[in-house]
């Protein structure tokens, strides 16, 4: 960003737009870049950084709740669950439906 900054007349506000920093920021490490604060030697440098949606924040994929799962049990039960029910539940649920 920096050294973009020095390409062109009146890019300082433009580029710290684009990067949704503000300009003061992007003139002080300008003044850092000119005074050879930011080299390699002095430890801070500026690398590529590509930004991705965090993963985190993305809802959970809900499945069909029409779908149905079919748990045989070992003393020949059937159980059908929709695909939605929580594994914990299902194995708090489990033993009792088993006789253990």
């Amino acid at each position: 960003m920096v050294e973009e900054s020095h390409r062109g007349h009146r890019q300082v506000s433009a580029i710290a737009r684009r990067h949704g920093i503000s300009r003061s920021l992007l003139t002080v490490w300008r003044r850092q870049y000119r005074n050879g604060e930011l080299s390699m030697a002095s430890g801070a440098a500026f690398v590529p950084v590509k930004m991705t949606p965090d993963l985190d924040t993305q809802p959970p994929r809900q499945p069909n709740p029409a779908v149905q799962l079919e748990i045989v049990l070992r003393n020949g039960r059937r159980l059908l669950v929709p695909s939605c029910v929580e594994p914990d539940a299902l194995t708090r649920l489990l033993p009792i439906l088993e006789g253990k």
